[in-house]
Formats: C-alpha cells, sequence, structure tokens
C-alpha cells in the first residue's frame, strides 16, 4: 500500500463503517461453506474498521474460537479494537501487519479472509503467503469487485475517469492465472452477487467528497472538481428523480481452498 493510501485510510478510519456499505450475504455464504467445520483460527487481512468481523462472529458463532483482525493502519485497528470491545467480542487479536508477510507460522489458520481489500495487496504474494500459512484443507475467502463490475456500479458509469483512474482491480481470469502458478491453492467456488441501491445524489456527492472509495484519492484536486461537477450534471440528465438514484452494485466472493 502506498503512502498516499495509508494517509487516506487514516483520515477516514473514524467514519469509515458510515461511509461504506456491509452486506452480510457474503458472510452468510462462508457460514454456509463452513458449517461441517467444528472449530476455526482465522484471520482477516486488510480487516478496515472491523465492519465485517462482527458479522463474522455473529454466522459463525463460537465455532470461530479466534480471529486475527490484521491492518497495515493504526488507525483502522484503534477503531476494530473499539467496535468488537463495544459489541462484547473478546475472541480476537489485533495485529498490525501487511498482507505480504503474515505473521503466523505455517499451518497456523483453518481460514482467512479479506474484504474489498485484495486490490491493495501484491496478489500474487498474499496468496503464496496464505498458502503457508493455512492448514491442509483450509479455506481462503475473497470477496471483491471485479473490474467489469466496477464500470457498471453508479461511479464506473457516471463519475468521469473512476473506472480509467481504478486499475488496481482483478478479474476472474487474473485470480485463476495466479492459482495456475500456486500448486497448493484451488479455487473452489465462485459466488456471484448483486445489491439493488438508491441513494440521494446529495448523498452520492457527500460519499464523493468524503473519498469513501480509495479510487477517489487517486485524482488531483482539479480532476476530482472537475469529475465531481460532471457527475452531478450526469446525475441530473440520467435521472428523473435525484432525490431517488437507483442503481446495483455487484462483488463476488472466491473461495480457495488448501491443498
Amino acid at each position: 500500500m502506498t503512502a498516499d493510501m495509508h494517509e487516506h485510510f487514516s483520515s477516514v478510519a473514524s467514519r469509515y463503517r458510515d461511509l461504506r456499505t456491509t452486506d452480510p450475504e457474503p458472510i452468510a455464504h462462508i457460514a454456509r461453506q463452513l458449517r461441517l467445520v467444528s472449530k476455526i483460527t482465522a484471520a482477516d487481512v486488510g480487516c478496515g474498521s472491523g465492519r465485517y468481523n462482527r458479522l463474522l462472529f455473529q454466522y459463525l458463532g463460537k465455532k470461530l474460537e479466534r480471529l486475527y483482525c490484521l491492518d497495515a493502519s493504526h488507525a483502522m485497528l484503534d477503531q476494530v479494537r473499539n467496535y468488537l470491545k463495544l459489541h462484547g467480542i473478546e475472541r480476537l487479536q489485533v495485529i498490525r501487519s501487511a498482507a505480504r508477510n503474515l505473521p503466523f507460522a505455517s499451518g497456523h489458520l483453518d481460514c482467512a479472509f479479506t474484504f474489498n481489500a485484495i486490490h491493495h495487496f501484491d496478489a500474487r504474494r498474499f496468496l503464496r503467503e496464505v498458502a503457508r500459512v493455512l492448514t491442509r484443507q483450509g479455506h481462503l475467502f475473497i470477496y471483491t469487485r471485479f473490474r467489469e463490475q466496477n464500470s457498471r456500479n453508479i461511479w464506473g458509469e457516471y463519475f468521469p475517469l473512476f473506472c480509467e483512474k481504478e486499475t488496481r482491480l482483478y478479474e476472474l481470469n487474473d485470480f485463476e492465472r495466479m492459482v495456475e502458478a500456486n500448486a497448493e491453492l484451488r479455487i473452489a467456488d465462485i459466488a456471484l452477487f448483486e445489491y439493488p441501491r438508491s441513494s440521494t445524489l446529495q448523498k452520492l456527492v457527500e460519499l464523493a467528497r468524503n473519498h469513501h472509495y480509495s479510487t477517489f484519492c487517486l485524482y488531483t484536486e482539479s480532476e476530482f472538481r472537475e469529475s465531481l461537477t460532471r457527475f452531478e450534471n450526469n446525475i441530473r440528465e440520467s435521472f428523473e428523480d435525484p432525490e431517488n438514484v437507483s442503481w446495483n452494485d455487484e462483488n463476488a466472493l472466491l473461495t480457495f481452498n488448501r491443498f
């Protein structure tokens, strides 16, 4: 992660859960895949402010014996520590760590998760590290959005330069190529999610100004101002009611098994 991204996440940490939408559907899907597993030691890499961690404990229950919450941002780790403590969750350990060097012995984890963070990692190196720290028959879950999905959301369609700036996202075939070079991991499941969304134009503008997607940090100040103005015009021209702007968000959950 670049210095600019570190600065971005430090600045938004205290309000990140309010800026981003947290969907329970992928966690429910994970719980179904792990229904036959009795005990789980796991790590969430790039955990952010803990919004998906609470859901993991909610859906996996007592079988989730220990969750390591890893992030490179001190500010985000402060948030996850306080947030989960507030909700009475104690079976966790907060660790500052980059994704490229996971602080675990080989075969220590039953599961690894990463939610909307893989595009901040060196994905090939991350997959090698996960293969090292997972037990045999362990699972890696990557929740992300593909580049093609990104191009179809409200920002990709109507916010100028959004897709051009966001070059970090992967496509499915990128992951397929990466596991071809990693004999210990296989893609076992691909789940696609589509979420109907609606908002007011004013709220969308506020989200962009608050950089709820790190993509907005990739704009220069003048590019962002001009693009935001054009975005507002595009929405007004494309939707009859700027108080009711509707679109679909798309995401993917990839399940990898360790052999």
